[in-house]
């Protein structure tokens, strides 16, 4: 019999049942009870409960930030090939899980339950309810709980294999639990992570609850049911005896992917071949023993009762998109073999006000459970992340974690090879050496420098201010990088993602004051598109304003200014093809227009050429690469003048001279590194011959 509210209990049947098993820590936690009803939720029981735990949470924060400053002392960063890949579990552990810990529960109407591995969350941390697919288990985030529970307090939906719950219930069943914890934490988001049919629960949901602040997660939305494949599975299991069970290979296919795409995989990972064949002979074996899992998740009648689901909830997800005005990320796979997902996912971005889509062209069906994916890196990436009613880009932010940084930097890992910077700072007494020794260590500090063309200059500046000193350069980046018209010509902001990893924030004035107030490190280029964007002649040409823009505020906090010059963008590339070339063709100047008109216009108030913000993209003609050289010049105190510099004219003989300095860095640059030897990149992988490629190639005398 259908189930027709939600069961929130302790299944004792759950624990006792997995009694002859050796259950491990990370496994699941028996269902634990969730508060069902508004006066458990308010009643003095409850309420000391989450006093004690918020105490624990409290003693076990000061532990682990104990522990934390220790690691950063040592600066887990600096050595990224040592940095180890993070441990996700595998799909045979999955399979194993479901045997052990789901499937002898078979019967009762569907639950909540928590992961024991999702650990100790912050009492404010947001409430992520995952919605499973078709199989039902809940575990389909098997292997991101670890990192999700760090920042979520996570509950999981789990659906019985033999339950006959409508998906008209199963909406009621997640919408209560939504009010519920809604009206208990108003203040607070609430995620729902959806998966084929679950991401129709969540757009019901949203649909119905516009008061409440959902935020969307949907991966591989079953809302394109009827143009999937699995339409005609129905009318085969309708009369397909039970002792029949030739789908199990095809589902088998698509849980376990492609065994030759997994090998070059493996070939990448840079194994050994009798490893290789290891490794794929254990998966194989693995997904073969596991086919009688499989048929207990997915028997026959449970899976016709699946597949005519998820047609009625196609129908009622699309006949409600139209209510639904939540913020919502698209999480599509390429190489859905179920879905056609990456045609769906454009058709609900279009449709939905709110909503961003990232394409993961290499993954199948069950993204959550494929290796190379990584669910927080996407809400991060995505900046998703907010535990209040609206985004704080300082106070939200979550600094990428050691093996984030890792995948950054082997990512970029060719820019530093071929152009083999070169880093110069300045002591207190004026001292220039290399490396970042005269960069200083406490916040707030405000990087004020040149960009060069197309910022080629950012990320071996960003990585190696991290691998050095261990300090995140929070950059104040255009609006471009974070907003961008549905329709538009502009680069899907997925492109965007790592910088907003790695701390890049919209300029604005609220957001450089957070990040003085948080004694941040801000890196800040007066000069902006224009200077990035510049045209032929224009290289190391400062375009900042007439008028102070920063000294002010970085005063008020006390914040040190570090001007510093970089140099090397003609020697890795010519512009050809720039800004006046482009606007005398007809085609292209309607282009740029166009493409202007999309961003977000800043400085329109201001006089000369840094008003010209026009986006193009320049034509540019690759030369043999040379070298790039950085130049940090002495830090600025403002913290002594702060009444000082309240005056604007006082300000504004403080922004002259940080603008003069920069130029000196640029100049100084240009003269010393006629003096390197191995500006040329031949000359420097003959020294990397004889020395090491992880050498430190040598530069002029300083």
């Amino acid at each position: 019999m259908a189930a027709t509210g939600p069961s929130l209990f302790v299944a004792s049947p759950l624990v006792t049942s997995t009694a002859g098993n050796s259950v491990r820590n990370r496994c699941l936690s028996s269902f634990r009870a969730m508060a069902v009803s508004e006066d458990q939720k308010s009643s003095p029981a409850t309420v000391a409960t989450r006093s004690t735990e918020k105490g624990r949470w409290l003693e076990e924060k000061n532990r682990k930030g104990r522990k934390e400053e220790e690691e950063l002392t040592s600066n887990i960063y600096s050595n990224p090939q040592e940095i180890t890949d993070e441990n996700g579990n595998t799909l045979r552990e999955y399979f194993q899980d479901c045997k052990d810990l789901m499937i002898q529960s078979k019967a009762g109407p569907p639950r909540w339950f928590t992961p024991l591995e999702c650990g100790s969350h912050a009492p404010d941390s947001p409430l992520l309810l995952f919605l499973p697919g078709i199989d039902g288990m809940g575990l389909g985030l098997f292997k991101h709980h670890h990192k999700l529970g760090k920042i979520f307090e996570i509950w999981c939906l789990h659906i019985p294999v033999t339950d006959k719950t409508s998906f008209t219930d199963l909406v009621k069943l997640v919408e209560r639990t939504v009010r519920s914890e809604y009206k208990r934490s108003p203040d607070r988001p609430i995620y729902i992570v959806g998966e084929s049919l679950g991401a129709c629960i969540a757009l019901d949901i949203a649909a119905r609850n516009p008061d409440v602040d959902l935020v969307l997660i949907l991966a591989n939305p079953a809302t394109s049911f009827s143009r999937s494949q699995l339409q005609s599975l129905i009318p085969v299991l309708q009369v397909m005896p039970d002792q029949l069970s030739l789908y199990f290979s095809y589902m088998l296919n698509l849980a376990s992917g492609d065994p030759l795409r997994m090998a070059f995989e493996n070939v990448a990972k840079g194994l050994m071949p009798h490893q290789i064949v290891g490794e794929l002979t254990q998966d194989l074996v693995a997904m073969s023993s596991y086919l009688c899992v499989l048929a207990d998740m997915l028997p026959r009648e449970t899976l016709l009762w699946k597949l005519q689901m998820l047609k009625s909830a196609s129908s009622s997800a699309n006949s409600h998109l139209h209510a639904v005005k939540n913020q919502a990320l698209l999480l599509c796979s390429g190489k859905d073999q179920l879905f056609p997902s990456e045609e769906e996912a454009q058709r609900l971005y279009r449709m939905l006000p709110k909503c961003e889509k990232r394409v993961f062209e290499e993954s199948g069906h069950f993204l959550f459970l494929e290796d190379g994916f990584d669910l927080v890196t996407a809400i991060k990436g995505a900046s998703f992340y907010r535990q209040g009613k609206y985004l704080d880009y300082v106070s939200d932010y979550i600094p990428p974690t050691p093996y984030e940084f890792k995948k950054i930097y082997e990512s970029n890992r060719w820019v530093l090879a071929v152009t083999s910077p070169v880093m110069l700072s300045t002591l207190e007494d004026g001292k220039v050496v290399r490396g970042l020794a005269g960069i200083p260590s406490e916040g707030p500090v405000l990087y004020v420098g040149y960009h060069m063309l197309l910022g080629f200059e950012l990320a071996p500046l960003v990585l190696q201010f991290l691998m050095e000193r261990n300090i995140l350069l929070r950059g104040i980046a255009h609006p471009m990088m974070f907003t961008r018209a549905k329709e538009g010509r502009m680069l899907d902001l997925g492109s965007f993602d790592t910088y907003r990893l790695m701390g890049a924030v919209p300029v604005s004035g609220s957001n450089f004051y957070k990040l003085l107030s948080s004694k941040s490190h801000a890196l800040l280029y007066p000069g902006g598109v224009r200077e990035a964007l510049h045209r032929k002649g224009e290289e190391y040409k400062l375009f900042w304003p007439e008028q102070s823009e920063f000294v002010r505020m970085a005063s008020r906090f006390g914040a040190k200014i570090v001007p510093f010059g970089v140099v090397g963008e003609d020697d890795v590339g010519e512009l050809v093809f720039d800004y006046n070339d482009q606007m005398q063709i007809p085609s292209l100047r309607t282009f740029i227009k166009e493409l202007t008109e999309e961003v977000v216009h800043l400085r329109i108030d201001a006089s000369g050429e840094v008003s010209n913000q026009d986006v193009y993209l320049p034509g540019v003609v690759p030369k043999l690469p040379g070298r790039f050289y950085y130049y940090f010049g002495k830090p600025i105190e403002t913290k002594e003048r702060k009444e000082e510099l309240r005056n604007r004219e006082r300000a504004h003989e403080v922004y002259l001279h940080v603008k003069t300095e920069v130029e000196k860095c640029i100049a100084y640059l240009k003269e010393k590194r006629e003096e390197d030897p191995y500006r040329n990149l031949m000359t420097r992988l003959v020294y990397q011959a004889t020395h090491g490629f992880e050498a430190q190639v040598p530069t002029f005398e300083l």
